[in-house]
């Protein structure tokens, strides 16, 4: 059987890369975005127009998606790229992040795991900073913070029904919902930053989650991978 990706936020610079890896690969990849005209068209893909903080959204992906053939792995993209220190955050800014991040993960999981009745992988996105203290990251550490929870209960629940649960957790990745931050002279400050000496590429993600939905790695679950070139756990040394 064809190995068949659902993908939500399929529009960013994360998803692209592993759109393109994933078709490379023979994968069939049903790709569910608020933007479909960012997306090109090409064999094996199919291009849902659907939003994932919204439950309409994420069925309308489902109900595309099994239409073609049954899905093996589902992941989560939908994010954005919040920084603010929490007295200058609005409560309805706070409580934005947390639909895009949290709550679209939670629909996600309800019908995925309700759905995956033959097993399969469900990968969200997490961030170094829901483990690491980094200035003006509150509300972006908060909603991290509760994926990465979602990611090991869930997984434990789900793990007798042959579902695993993962996330990948970036550092600073350039991507164009980041590119204000990846220009001169920030970019040499987060270069620094990262013990590695460089920020991630959108393919060093995609690299991490495509491990976790490989159906040989299935031994694999309840993970939260750092791929952040060593920010949350090393300390470089100074003056690189």
């Amino acid at each position: 059987m064809t190995p068949h990706l659902l993908l939500y936020g399929a529009s960013g610079g994360i998803a692209t890369a592993l759109t393109e890896l994933l078709l490379q690969n023979g994968w069939t990849v049903t790709a569910v975005t608020r933007s479909p005209d960012k997306i090109t068209p090409r064999e094996g893909l199919t291009i849902v127009q659907g939003d994932a903080t919204m439950e309409s959204g994420v069925k309308a992906g489902f109900d595309a998606a099994e239409a073609l053939s049954p899905v093996t792995a589902v992941v989560n993209c939908l994010g954005n790229v919040f920084l603010k220190p929490i007295h200058r955050t609005s409560p309805t800014e706070f409580a934005d992040v947390m639909k895009l991040h949290v709550f679209s993960s939670y629909l996600i999981l309800h019908h995925a795991c309700a759905k995956l009745s033959s097993g399969g992988s469900i990968v969200l996105v997490s961030s170094v900073a829901a483990r690491t203290g980094l200035p003006n990251h509150e509300t972006i550490s908060a909603a991290k913070g509760a994926i990465e929870g979602l990611v090991r209960a869930s997984a434990a629940t789900y793990a007798g029904k042959g579902i695993r649960i993962n996330s990948v957790a970036p550092g600073l990745t350039e991507t164009p919902a980041t590119a204000h931050m990846c220009k001169p002279p920030a970019r040499e400050v987060s270069e620094k930053m990262h013990p590695l000496g460089r920020i991630g590429t959108p393919e060093d993600i995609a690299n991490a989650i495509a491990y976790f939905i490989d159906p040989e790695n299935s031994w694999v679950t309840g993970q939260i991978l750092n791929v952040d070139g060593g920010l949350g756990h090393l300390r470089g040394l100074p003056g690189r």
